[in-house]
């Protein structure tokens, strides 16, 4: 023990030590390399294009195996469910799939009536396209199925083509229901060819053009029209039905104004529901670790609000309004009605579009949570096929639900885990290709479950809720539309966090409130790319300076140690410069330099002008006397004399001509400029301010692509600065954009790739070493 006492202070020393001199040697440590133009970079490198790969050959090769992977890309069900673990899986996917139907039934009885369609439709739209999703589905934790935004949103559409509600005539239901129900079933069918042609050709990314905010503006101006939609059931009152612009509006007004015709029971009712089930909710989220799962709130109240109204007998002529009579069993497959899909492409489109998009954002959280991958496009065609196959049998059309999917999440025991190759490593099937899925392979088995539970309701239980009062739907819709309301507290984060986010989300949130639900979202989508345009508009623009004791280069407003280069100018753009925004490139360039470029130009151009009308006055002055002098020496001389100096007018007027399209040569090359000093044609000669900077370059790291426009703005600058005796050098230009320079013609005789260097430092150090212009470029550049 002593001698580990006392070694213990001279081992401490010798790891001290050996960690100084590490960092001292780390200190000293430095690089040395040759300054990179873009040729000398390019020969290094053995830059060259890459080679095009053929894609389509691949597409059309076939084989077993490309089949087999094909087949097992687009129908996952084939890989993981011969692998299914029975014994160790299924208890907990039992539970979770009774917990998820317990919940989707009462969901689709209460959607039915937002979708404005009888409530069994909205249990078939919770079992048909929950199964095709079972097949065809990739995520794990969602739980597809009836959804209040995509419910509100048929019901807008219903209500505009087929303006018979189920409140309007009690003569004849089954006329007065059979055109809502084709509306919604065409529109399902519809809405699933979209999906499905969008994922077949791989259009999964377009819903990255629905940002977060605008998805959650939109889905709470939704749960605003879904709330207000719920009134009537509420109150008990008959409203006039209301669609376009402003629709939401009138609804408010007219339920104020019929405020005092509303039915005691029917509020007495709603409210005890309501109460109730939030009762329940607060319950479960206060002892959710100690119950194996949810308690479900919903379905016993709607046993008990069957019960008692069936006790009390409110069917009959009670002021209270039930749901009434529910078929038993299925319907046989129908047909689309395709008369009617000129009428419903554009709010077709519209619901395919949002459905995917809260889908695929709700299937993204949970994959990242539990450590899997979605495919977005395989999840396109999945949603597709359930919205198409469920329209065929009279479904409206369906997405996911946040509620559902988080109690399939938390009671799903071992259904969480996903399938690999088999080896317990997470490593996809083998396929030929790449066509196999390349992410762990999803099961749905608790979906399938609650499908069936559902099934069975339809068969045999369905018609015990006849007696159901439809108060109680209205306040289970209330109380699920909590967690969408919740999202109005993102006003105050966005706040802090990023002001064009918010502003995003209220554009959102005002136009799809103030407008219908479809042209609310394409407002919505047109407004924040419009926003991002008018962001790369205004990008940040910077002077750059060296970091002492290092090839760094920053801003110099931001660091306060980073200096500029004497004679040399750094600038920066923190956006790619294309048609939008390259005048304002060229406009900052200027300012932030310091020096009136245009007016240096304009005044050097006036001075030249003048001093070469002076020098034309001077001319003729001495025609005239060379011509009266000449006139006493005969005709020969006189002619000799005439020749010479039209010869000499001429000479002059040809050095100070201007081409055509306002083409001007600039002359700023070494041989040109010390021949042109005798003419003080230079600014200090003409008596005007010099530049405090003989270099100029530009750090082009930030641009992406090139377009024509901003080659011609760079070509002008060259110009603009060379015309102020400034050569202009870029910098960090990516492989890309160097090849788009290329096709373009930007490098000519004028312009070469030895002003184009590897990195900003290169640029500066070479700019330093020669503060003229670059010896062997020629004399001119022309200004577009």
């Amino acid at each position: 023990m002593g001698l580990a006492d006392a070694s213990g202070p001279r081992d401490t020393q010798a790891l001290l030590s050996a960690t100084q001199a590490m960092e001292l040697r780390r200190r000293d440590y430095h690089m040395e390399r040759p300054l990179l133009n873009q040729e000398h970079l390019e020969e290094l490198g053995r830059w060259g294009s890459a080679p095009r790969t053929r894609q389509w050959r691949t597409w059309l090769q076939c084989s077993h195996a490309r089949a087999r992977a094909l087949l097992l890309q687009h129908l996952p069900v084939l890989v993981w469910l011969p692998r299914y673990p029975v014994r160790d899986w299924l208890l907990g996917d039992l539970l979770s799939g009774m917990s998820v139907a317990i919940m989707q039934l009462p969901q689709g009885l209460a959607y039915a009536f937002l979708a404005g369609l009888p409530p069994v439709f909205g249990l078939y739209s919770s079992f048909y396209p929950v199964f095709v999703y079972f097949l065809f589905g990739t995520s794990r934790h969602i739980s597809v199925g009836t959804f209040a935004v995509m419910s509100v949103m048929v019901g807008s559409v219903t209500e505009s083509l087929a303006p018979q509600t189920l409140n309007d005539s009690p003569i004849n239901e089954t006329t007065r229901d059979a055109d809502p129900v084709q509306v919604a079933s065409t529109l399902s069918v519809l809405v699933g060819l979209f999906q499905v042609g969008l994922g077949l050709i791989h259009f999964g990314f377009l819903v990255t053009y629905l940002s977060e905010p605008l998805v959650r503006g939109y889905t709470t101006a939704a749960a605003v029209q879904v709330f207000v939609s719920q009134l009537k059931y509420v109150f008990g009152l008959h409203l006039s039905s209301h669609s376009g612009p402003l629709s939401l509006i009138y609804t408010v007004l007219e339920v104020c104004r019929k405020l005092p015709q509303s039915k005691v029971g029917t509020v007495v009712t709603a409210a005890v529901a309501g109460v109730v089930l939030v009762v329940v909710k607060l319950l479960n989220d206060k002892l959710q670790r100690q119950l194996p799962m949810p308690i479900p709130g919903e379905l016993l109240m709607l046993i008990g609000a069957t019960g008692i109204s069936y006790g009390i007998g409110l069917r009959d002529g009670s002021e209270v309004d039930v749901v009434g009579n529910i078929s038993a069993g299925l319907v046989p497959p129908v047909a689309p009605n395709t008369q009617l899909f000129s009428k419903l492409v554009g709010s077709a489109f519209t619901i395919a579009v949002v459905g995917f998009a809260i889908a695929i954002s709700l299937g993204k959280i949970f994959a990242l949570r539990h450590g899997y991958r979605v495919d977005s496009n395989q999840e396109l065609v999945a949603l597709g096929l359930s919205n198409l196959i469920g329209g065929i049998f009279q479904c409206f059309p369906v997405s996911c639900s946040m509620s559902r999917s988080l109690v399939q999440e938390s009671t799903g025991g071992n259904s969480q885990v996903g399938f690999g190759c088999g080896h317990g490593c997470g490593h996809a099937l083998p396929g030929e290709g790449g066509l196999a899925p390349a992410h762990p392979l999803p099961q749905q088995v608790a979906g399938a479950i609650s499908s069936l539970f559902i099934l069975l309701i339809i068969i045999k239980l369905g018609e015990l809720f006849r007696d159901l009062p439809k108060a109680v739907l209205a306040a289970i819709v209330i109380v699920n539309l909590k967690g969408m309301l919740r999202q109005l507290s993102d006003v105050c984060s966005l706040w802090k966090a990023n002001r064009a986010d918010l502003l995003i989300w209220l554009v959102t949130f005002a136009a799809t409130i103030l407008l219908n639900m479809d042209l609310g979202l394409m407002v919505a989508v047109v407004f924040s790319l419009l926003l991002v345009v008018v962001r790369t508009q205004m990008p940040h623009y910077s002077i750059l300076g060296q970091v002492p004791d290092t090839d760094i280069y920053r801003d110099v407003t931001e660091y306060s140690e980073a200096k500029e280069v004497p004679g040399v100018k750094v600038f920066r753009s923190s956006a790619t410069v294309y048609f939008a925004n390259a005048d304002f490139y060229s406009d900052a360039l200027k300012q932030r330099c310091g020096v009136d470029v245009d007016f240096l130009i304009s005044q050097k151009k006036k001075l030249l002008k003048k001093r070469e009308q002076l020098k034309l006055k001077q001319l003729q002055k001495e025609e005239k006397l060379q011509k009266q002098a000449a006139s006493s020496k005969g005709t020969s001389v006189s002619i000799n004399v005439n020749t010479s100096l039209e010869d000499m007018r001429s000479n002059n007027v040809e050095d100070c001509k201007v081409g055509p399209g306002d083409k001007m040569e600039d002359t700023t090359a070494n041989g040109q400029e010390d021949s042109k000093a005798p003419d003080g044609s230079t600014l200090k000669a003409l008596g005007l301010p010099q530049p405090d900077f003989h270099s100029l370059i530009l750090d082009l790291g930030a641009l992406s692509f090139v377009d024509t426009v901003c080659l011609k703005s760079l070509k002008n600058i060259f110009h603009d600065f060379r015309e102020i005796e400034v050569e202009v050098y870029m910098a960090a230009c990516h492989s890309p954009v160097v090849s788009q320079l290329e096709a373009g013609h930007f490098f000519d005789a004028s312009i070469t790739k030895k002003h184009l260097f590897a990195s900003v430092h290169d640029a500066v150090t070479f700019a330093l070493q020669h503060p003229r212009p670059v010896p062997d470029s020629p004399v001119s550049v022309t200004r577009l």
